[in-house]
């Protein structure tokens, strides 16, 4: 055994076990190889052997990075070397050579992109340490209170304990239509180059695929969710109809036939005009995939990127290709929802998802509910489109102004990034010299960038829910970023988006929000055994209740004001309604271009999917019936809801009433230090409670939103339904009467229906917030200032050392966030010196 190991198992609190390391003679060498199976043999106890696992683990990512930076500056040194060696060869691009190896090198000849990682490790490194050392510390006083009385007091602070565990991922939405670059993008991106499949002109990418970090083992996952076998029996059904619609008529240029013949041959070859309707759900179809049938998600598991690549590939594209071009003889990309992939040791995924979504959601409902639902989460919205038609391609902004209510008003999307790719082509490439194609990338990228926001600027139905401050333009280029021939990875714009997810996973603070939750809870519990201080407690008591119903009665007003500006908005969007809707849900029913006989199918895939219709083919719009009717209703609340209930900037919602909310602790620990140990944790379950309440109303007001087209849409339902069962002649016009007749004779109910239901909503949500402020802070101050609990076993050592981690992780935070200028997130900002 050597100093190393020895000096180690000190470090990390394991000194009893060096004799066993001694004994087996474990030296630095042997340290880095012991399976786990050896690690029990060493290390007999369950806790300290898990503690050696997790600093092992750590040590050995250490040891890695350093190693591959030895490796990294070495690689640059010699390449320098041969620059230098170049230079007597030739001196006509010597100065911009010489600027190239300068801009690449950083301090001690590191790259800059190589050092920051570096940083970045070394400080994921500690927060890993501190992180699990503190969850530790509050699993073993779970455990210590479990085995004491049952108090009142014991019973908050388990639950307290159990309310610690928290993980907020942020969605990252990625649009983009087929041959854009969108997983070149991602691979990238996220530095697995094999990952995503790209590069088929003629596949295209058919479910939602989520990207996110593998934070249980070092394996490249997939987890595959199935639509139910019921989803699929009602899609045969409704691609039965389709095709006995197109039976004798002209079917090349037919895009829902096309689309339904596509589905069929994947799943059941090119056979399936042989296999009856009845007979498509045998099981014998599905035995490849039992999970279907079972209603269970599939999980691949594999070494490698490009090994789960391929394996991915029939479940998520279609006209999937392999081997020699052949076409793979069963794709079952028809039968699945999602798909969730998963990278081992990727920073950039920690608390982000990316989702490579589809444009315009899905006809079946359950793939489209989800859809909807992803986009109404994503915090970030990437639009990914081809540079050389960024602004004039119609496409990109058709997917934007269709999801801009879901993702603004309806969601909570903070930034769109409009990414331009594939910015390193350049007409007659090989005719410039090397050192003059950076200029002229930069000078097109830079006349893109100003098309696209021009064209921005034009879009008046997106920016009703966002303004110019959250959309940027980005020019990248995937291939130039893992290849650097002719441009440096800050030239191609790759590395701007990855300090964007880094600065996302950041925000979140995991590990000090932790550690500051943690110490509010030890800092209660030992204040709870202090003795002779009943004076103190009962005269704070009397001020926090004071300060509690003054600070209510301000978070009440800016919310009664709210409410009345929405009943003025809605009173207006009810009239305009009911003079307008006729004329609204002409244009549905008779639109220009389109034959009788085309719209009949049409119309009755409407009326069959309750008033929406999702065409397959790109340009085509959606028809939405619902939201065609309450589009003034809608129209007329936008500007007032944007106001209420902003996505953009720190205020917050209502004024930013919640997020000033306070009970004034700070000043209180000064006047009052025999409790301060109280008013610490009360200062931390009040920031803990804003963040909870803040979330809620982010959730609901979603909903609220939503309802307006929710309560037209099941105002209609009856409609739909007697719509969809006309048959035989003339069964256009029956359908299109059907639906003219109900809005006519429920205008004057249903605009003002929907109305009360959204005011009705947003009084529930003022209800709730009051009540779950009040509630929650009266039962924290009386658990914490009306409660003595003597029998608690004494955690001061747990508290010292919990603080110490909280110290050094503010001071750490602090730094950083001077440099960048952003503030913490979360309830630890509320611990702040």
């Amino acid at each position: 055994m050597d100093e190393f190991v020895r000096n180690r198992l000190t470090e990390w609190g394991l000194s009893e076990w060096i004799p066993r390391f001694e004994d087996e003679g474990v030296d630095k060498e042997s340290l880095f190889c012991l399976r786990d199976c050896v690690i029990d043999k060493l290390i007999t106890k369950v806790g300290p052997a898990e503690k050696f696992r997790m600093r092992l683990k750590l040590l050995m990512e250490e040891h890695n990075t350093t190693n591959q930076e030895t490796a990294d500056v070495s690689a640059h040194e010699h390449e320098a070397a041969a620059d230098n060696a170049q230079v007597l060869l030739s001196t006509s691009d010597t100065s911009v050579r010489g600027k190239r190896q300068l801009d690449l090198q950083g301090e001690g000849g590191v790259p800059p992109a190589r050092k920051r990682q570096r940083e970045k490790n070394a400080e994921s490194f500690s927060d890993e340490i501190i992180l699990s050392d503190v969850k530790n510390i509050m699993r073993c006083v779970h455990q210590r209170l479990q085995n004491e009385d049952n108090t009142k007091l014991n019973a908050f602070l388990k639950t307290k304990i159990s309310d610690l565990e928290t993980d907020k991922r942020e969605l990252v939405g990625v649009f983009g239509k087929t041959g854009a670059g969108k997983s070149s993008l991602i691979n990238a991106i996220i530095g697995e180059k094999n990952l995503l499949p790209s590069g088929s002109v003629s596949a295209c990418t058919t479910v939602m695929i989520k990207v996110e970090a593998n934070m249980h083992n070092p394996k490249y996952e997939a987890e595959i969710e199935f639509i139910t076998k019921e989803e699929w029996r009602d899609e045969l059904w409704s691609m039965y109809h389709i095709l006995q619609d197109n039976a004798g008529q002209q079917k090349e240029n037919d895009d829902d036939y096309r689309d339904t013949v596509e589905k069929l041959a994947a799943v059941y070859g090119e056979e399936w005009k042989n296999i009856s309707l009845e007979n498509r759900m045998d099981n014998k179809y599905f035995k490849d995939i039992p999970e279907f049938l079972q209603s269970k998600r599939k999980i691949l598991t594999c070494e490698s990127a490009e090994e789960l690549s391929a394996r991915l590939v029939k479940y998520t594209r279609s006209d999937s290709k392999v081997g020699d071009g052949e076409k793979v003889t069963r794709q079952y990309w028809p039968l699945v929802k999602c798909v969730t992939v998963r990278v081992p040791n990727n920073d950039f995924l920690q608390h982000v998802t990316l989702v490579d979504l589809p444009g315009s959601g899905d006809r079946n409902k359950s793939r489209d509910k989800m859809w909807k639902g992803i986009v109404g989460s994503c915090s970030t919205v990437w639009i990914v489109t081809d540079i050389n038609r960024a602004a004039a391609e119609k496409e990109p902004w058709e997917i934007l102004e269709n999801a801009s209510s879901l993702m603004g008003n309806g969601g909570e999307c903070q930034h769109i990034h409009f990414i331009c790719t594939k910015s390193d082509l350049i007409e007659d490439w090989d005719d410039h010299l090397a050192g003059a194609v950076p200029a002229l990338v930069f000078k097109r990228n830079m006349e893109a960038k100003k098309t696209v926001i021009r064209e921005f600027s034009q879009q008046r139905n997106i920016k009703k829910h966002f303004s110019e401050n959250c959309f940027k333009v980005f020019t990248v280029s995937s291939k130039e970023f893992l290849k650097g021939k002719h441009l440096k990875p800050e030239e191609t714009e790759i590395p701007q988006l990855q300090e964007f997810l880094q600065d996302l996973n950041d925000c979140h603070s995991e590990t000090l929000n932790y550690v500051s939750g943690a110490y509010g809870i030890l800092s209660l519990i030992q204040g709870a055994r202090c003795r002779g201080v009943a004076n103190k407690k009962a005269a704070v008591c009397t001020e926090l209740e004071e300060t509690l119903r003054r600070e209510l009665d301000k978070v009440k007003k800016p919310m009664e004001e709210a409410y009345e500006a929405f009943e003025k908005c809605l009173d207006k969007g009810v009239k305009e309604s009911k003079s307008s809707c006729e004329g609204n849900l002409k244009s549905i029913l008779y639109p220009g271009g389109t034959s009788g006989r085309g719209f009949h199918r049409i119309l009755r895939c409407v009326v069959e999917n309750n008033g929406a219709y999702k065409p397959k083919r790109k340009e085509g719009k959606e028809i939405n019936i619902n939201m065609k009717l309450s589009s003034c209703l809608t129209d007329n609340i936008d500007e007032e809801f944007r106001k209420t209930f902003p996505n953009e900037g720190k205020c917050g919602p209502f004024s930013g009433v919640i997020s000033m909310f306070s009970l004034d602790t700070e000043w209180l620990i000064q006047k009052y230090k025999d409790v301060e140990l109280q008013l610490i944790f009360l200062k931390t379950e009040e920031e803990k409670i804003k963040t909870k309440v803040n979330k809620t109303i982010r959730d609901r007001k979603k909903i609220i939103y939503s309802s307006l087209t929710g309560t037209i849409k099941a105002n209609m339902q009856a409609c739909y339904e007697r719509a969809a069962e006309f048959r035989g002649p003339d069964t256009l016009n029956n359908m299109r009467d059907a639906i003219k007749k109900h809005v006519h004779d429920s205008k004057n109910v249903m605009f003002q229906v929907a109305k009360d239901v959204m005011l009705t909503q947003l009084k529930d949500l003022k209800m709730y917030i009051l009540e779950e402020l009040e509630k929650s802070l009266k039962e924290s101050i009386e658990l914490s200032l009306k409660t003595d609990d003597y029998s608690i076993p004494d955690f001061s050592a747990e508290l010292n050392m919990v603080k110490r981690y909280r110290d050094e992780r503010q001071t750490s935070q602090g730094e950083e966030m001077s440099l960048t200028g952003a503030d913490p997130r979360g309830p630890a900002a509320a611990l702040s010196p």
